[in-house]
């Protein structure tokens, strides 16, 4: 980080120090500069407010540096004012947790139809997954609380998200797993809303891991099932799956597709596929 400003504030017996800094996070998210403001007293650190240039829009004359310039101005001046009540309503110092993996797996069972072929995909996922000795999670955000991403690029000053609901417990159980597996059907040649809401949300888990320094580590399976026939129907669904996985920070292996659905009706009646999910769900536990 490259110091731009520093203030020394003498208030109420003691000596507190306002530093400004500028990271260039282009590695992170292209062009983006993140501005750091703060507060420490005797080498202990009293609070941080982070912005950075991608949270303001073109149609709103703010930038970021001139909104950390401003926080160091209101800050000298609330100090001077009370530095009791100043510091105690500093928020707290945002911190990145370090994400582990362990010899688990999430589903992610992305159709809103409970009885679907997407959710024998997921059956068959979750019990050859089990059948490998991996703790085995299976999510259906059609029934979770998750708020769509709204672009605010505010992960990237804490490392979490402005929302506090179902995607608190998703992302932790993802952030610890082996194996993520992504069962979606074809709707509208894409990945139907829920599962597209809770893929995106998973930016502000791109923000922890990468400005934490976590390197991107597990597999991720795409089970997908699609009514027309031909694998060009997927095109779309492999593409956000795979941006999915690349933001999560795991390597996909082959998916499995299964199309003509509409003339088939069950999938249960395609000879081996079973099988198939089987033995592609325990190669990819094994992997690393």
């Amino acid at each position: 980080m490259t110091a731009i400003m520093e203030r020394i504030v003498n208030a109420g017996g003691s000596a507190y120090r306002i530093e400004m800094g500028e990271e260039d996070l282009s590695g992170v998210y292209p062009g983006m500069k993140r501005f750091t403001v703060q507060i420490s007293s005797e080498d202990s650190i009293l609070g941080i407010m982070r912005t950075n240039s991608c949270e303001y829009s073109p149609l709103i004359p703010i930038h970021a540096r001139d909104v950390a310039e401003e926080t160091v101005t209101r800050w000298e001046r609330d100090l001077l004012r009370d530095p009791g009540s100043f510091v105690s309503s500093l928020p707290p110092i945002p911190r990145t947790k370090t994400s582990g993996r362990e010899n688990s797996a999430v589903i992610i069972q992305g159709s809103p139809r409970p009885t679907g072929n997407c959710a024998i995909l997921a059956s068959w996922a979750a019990d050859a997954a089990r059948e490998a000795g991996a703790e085995t999670t299976v999510l259906f955000p059609h029934d979770l609380d998750i708020h769509s991403c709204i672009g605010c690029y505010q992960c990237y000053n804490t490392g979490t998200c402005i929302f506090q609901d179902d995607m608190t417990e998703v992302i932790d159980a993802v952030s610890r797993c082996r194996l993520v597996i992504v069962c979606s059907p074809v709707y509208t040649n894409t990945v139907p809303a829920g599962l597209k809401a809770l893929m995106d949300r998973f930016q502000a888990f791109h923000a922890e891991r990468t400005l934490g320094g976590q390197a991107g580590r597990g597999t991720g399976l795409l089970l997908a099932v699609a009514g027309r026939t031909g694998t060009e129907n997927f095109r779309c669904v492999k593409a956000v799956a795979g941006a999915f996985f690349s933001i999560v920070g795991i390597t996909p292996v082959s998916p499995i597709l299964v199309d003509g659905m509409d003339r088939i009706f069950d999938l249960r009646s395609i000879a081996g596929l079973r099988e198939q999910v089987r033995t592609r769900v325990g190669d990819s536990l094994v992997r690393d």
